[in-house]
């Protein structure tokens, strides 16, 4: 049996995300592990790649065809953005861009699809020029990013809109965090060094590492053997604003797959640790992470919004509440954010994000600290979320973040995605009286 070109393969993922699927699980399921490493990292790239910019390839398709697509036939239409994606963005031949994405078309439709195919590509090729000159004036499309997004951002951040999208749109760096039990950031550096790796030691986070040109980090022995984790530096620096101190029982409230977890560990192993996620699959991530870095925690899979069923009633000092959101200050990691999140989620997750904030401060210690954590951009989901909870709650206060990173949005700090080559991630410290 002849094995599925990348191309086509790519569709197929692009198919399945669509219709609700993450990228990162789809890409999973699809790309067996005989599937050759380059072919597999050509696939990889057309899928990050055409939903990075899914918006200005779905508003040239628009142009470019007489009528719409029908529904059924989304693979097709996943082959032509990729299509437009080759064109626009990547360094293939344009001649092999379009004869590759043709000859997909060709094993998996009827002839009509692929005249269609080759006629739209090759009308992009020769219009693409007068094409770009007019995306100004398309801002969805110029911006790539959904009109609903755009507007928020730019209504939350009327200063930073405009380099939070830029940002949105890159490819995100490869960030590591050394695991300070096992080795120290600068024996890690010599490491990856002297295996041909550049690399260089994060501003703001002691224990980040940023990769220069992104590697497979399966290959490196450090990986397995727990001297190293992949985390973005913004993610961090939950750690070190929670200041966790041996003896102290700390509840990571929504800790799947684990980082944040570890990082607390690594940092003050004598914790006692309760990790939480209401999806035992995710929850299993927890221990696969913890028993690499060789690490102990309590993991139990239940529902922060319900503590009668898991609580056992003892208060604990550290509480990390890093709840679920849009997702929008990540978007460069998860371009599928912009095809499957919609407005209207936005509103589900702030009404759950309050419903946490209040079923989990009564479990806290008097004189405790809860830190409340998003990577979200969105104002509605974390200043004004933590505002309304403040209001509520005359026991609690937040407290001053000094950091030389991100910008004041009291009361907590936010990370604009992009700055310092960061995600976007919001944090509040919660005091209780």
């Amino acid at each position: 049996m002849s094995r599925e070109s990348p191309r086509a393969l790519a569709a197929r993922v692009l198919a399945t995300v669509w219709q609700g699927a993450r990228l990162d699980e789809a890409l999973r399921q699809a790309v067996r592990l005989d599937y050759p490493a380059r072919d597999a990292a050509l696939v990889r790239e057309l899928c990050y790649g055409t939903l990075r910019f899914e918006p200005r390839l779905e508003f040239w398709l628009t142009g470019l065809l007489k009528r719409p697509l029908e529904a059924r036939e989304p693979e097709l239409h996943a082959l032509l953005l990729l299509g437009l994606y080759q064109l626009s963005e990547m360094r293939v031949p344009p001649h092999a861009a379009i004869a590759e994405t043709v000859e997909a078309c060709r094993h998996l439709f009827k002839p009509w699809a692929v005249q269609l195919a080759n006629a739209v590509l090759r009308r992009f090729q020769r219009e693409q020029a007068h094409l770009m000159t007019e995306l100004p004036q398309h801002e969805a499309a110029y911006y790539a990013h959904p009109r609903w997004l755009l507007e928020r951002i730019r209504q939350d951040w009327p200063d930073h809109w405009r380099e939070i999208l830029a940002a949105g749109n890159q490819r995100p760096p490869l960030t590591l965090r050394v695991n300070r039990l096992r080795r120290t950031r600068a024996a890690l550096l010599v490491e990856l060094a002297a295996a041909g790796i550049a690399a260089q030691a994060c501003g703001f986070s002691a224990a980040g590492v940023t990769v220069l040109e992104p590697f497979d980090v399966r290959t490196q022995p450090g990986f397995a053997a727990g001297h190293f984790s992949v985390q973005d530096e913004a993610a961090q620096l939950a750690a070190e604003l929670l200041e966790v101190h041996a003896g102290m029982r700390v509840l990571d409230a929504c800790a799947a797959p684990g980082g944040k977890t570890c990082h607390l560990l690594e940092c003050c192993p004598q914790a006692q640790l309760l990790a939480l996620d209401n999806d035992a699959g995710r929850a299993q991530k927890i221990h696969q992470n913890l028993q690499r870095l060789g690490l102990a925690a309590e993991v139990k899979v239940a529902d922060a919004t319900q503590p009668d069923t898991w609580w056992d009633g003892r208060p604990f000092e550290r509480i990390l509440l890093d709840a679920p959101c849009s997702a929008s200050g990540v978007i460069r990691r998860h371009p599928d954010i912009k095809v499957r999140r919609r407005p209207e989620e936005v509103s589900a997750l702030v009404a759950m994000q309050a419903q946490m904030l209040a079923a989990l401060w009564p479990l806290l210690a008097s004189g405790g600290k809860l830190l409340y954590v998003t990577c979200s951009l969105l104002a509605e989901e974390n200043a004004a979320q933590v505002d309304k909870f403040l209001a509520a709650h005359a026991d609690a206060r937040a407290l001053p973040i000094a950091a030389h990173w991100g910008v004041a949005s009291p009361p907590g700090r936010q990370i604009l995605a992009g700055e310092s080559r960061m995600d976007g991630f919001y944090y509040a410290c919660l005091h209780k009286a």
